[in-house]
C-alpha cells in the first residue's frame, strides 16, 4: 500500500476527510483549466485515498 491507513496521523476523521477532499478539489480545478492529464492523476489519488482511509482501514479496538 502507498498509504498506511492505520498510522496515528490518520486517526482523526477530519484529517482523513481533508486528505481525500483536497486531491479531488484539485482534480476539479485541473478539469476547469483544461488539463485532463493532471485531473486524472489527482482524481485517481483522491479515489485511492478514499478507499485506503475509509474502506480498507481497520477500525481500532
Amino acid at each position: 500500500m502507498l498509504v498506511d491507513p492505520n498510522t496515528p496521523f490518520f486517526r482523526p476523521l477530519w484529517v482523513r476527510v481533508l486528505c481525500v477532499v483536497m486531491p479531488l478539489i484539485w482534480a476539479a480545478v485541473e478539469i476547469w483549466t483544461g488539463n485532463p492529464f493532471w485531473a486524472v492523476l489527482f482524481g485517481g489519488a483522491g479515489i485511492y485515498l478514499a478507499l485506503a482511509l475509509f474502506v480498507w482501514r481497520r477500525p481500532e479496538p
